[in-house]
């Protein structure tokens, strides 16, 4: 990494940081997939993470909200803080942080119900039941998504039928129908055209306004347009972490330089 541990652990007390890890690392097995990293995540801000495909770019989003788990032979080792606590800690709860830490997944995965069912699906499993309370939820968590206008009157129709761009609006609604405090996104938009992508891009930086947000993307000028700051992950190491413009204009690490000027990955 460009900066030394000791500068990057006081940057994880500074004033504005939502999320951080602190000497993170997973291995599947035997094989590390991430490298002790330590970085912080400012609240209502953009992060992208960039870098070629199996560079553990997603490994890492996954495990800030300890979706890893699922998955056999998974070991962490570091902390994963969120308002300074260590998601990891003995007695946290894990389903209470897939609340506050909510994901979006690249390819849209609306379930086999209505687009109201889908929308109130995370609600009900915490405990909402009233029905004005649960509709109140399903309309703001559409406005959110930019999608209510769109689907105002088929709310009881089957999501399935939404076209491609509009079932990951959904996606997105869904999430946020549990008020996240972090969002989550692992390539959003790479199954997307690029209308469908662009009103993605738009609905992320009106979102940014009420949530940290961090993107996983393979899109270079992605996440020039709409991150604040990018980490570039290359075989598990975070290299470097700085603000957007800066990390594309002056790369301070020659593998960044070398991975953004299209020389490999």
């Amino acid at each position: 990494m460009s900066s030394s541990p000791g500068a990057d652990r006081a940057r994880l007390n500074a004033g504005g940081v939502k999320m951080a890890t602190d000497g993170l690392s997973i291995w599947y097995g035997s094989i590390q997939a991430i490298k002790n990293v330590t970085a912080g995540f400012e609240s209502n801000r953009v992060t992208a993470l960039i870098g070629p495909s199996g560079c553990g770019k997603s490994t890492f989003l996954r495990a800030l909200n300890r979706m890893n788990e699922v998955l056999p032979g998974v070991r962490t080792a570091g902390r994963v803080l969120l308002d300074g606590e260590d998601v990891y800690a003995a007695g946290v709860d894990p389903v209470d942080i897939r609340r506050r830490v909510g994901m979006v997944f690249q390819r849209p995965n609306p379930f086999p119900f209505t687009i109201f069912d889908n929308v109130a699906y995370g609600p009900r499993r915490h405990g909402v039941v009233a029905k004005g309370e649960l509709a109140g939820i399903v309309e703001r968590s559409l406005k959110e998504a930019v999608l209510w206008e769109e689907v105002a009157g088929r709310l009881h129709t089957p999501a399935m039928n939404l076209s491609g761009g509009q079932q990951q609006r959904l996606c997105i609604a869904r999430a946020l129908a549990v008020r996240p405090e972090v969002l989550l996104m692992d390539e959003p938009a790479s199954a997307l055209d690029p209308v469908a992508t662009g009103r993605v891009e738009d609905l992320i930086a009106e979102l940014c306004k009420s949530y940290t947000i961090i993107i996983v993307t393979h899109n270079m000028q992605q996440a020039a347009r709409v991150s604040t700051k990018t980490g570039f992950f290359l075989h598990g190491e975070l290299v470097e972490y700085g603000p957007t413009d800066e990390l594309f204009t002056r790369p301070k690490d020659p593998r960044t330089e070398a991975y953004i000027t299209g020389r490999f990955g």
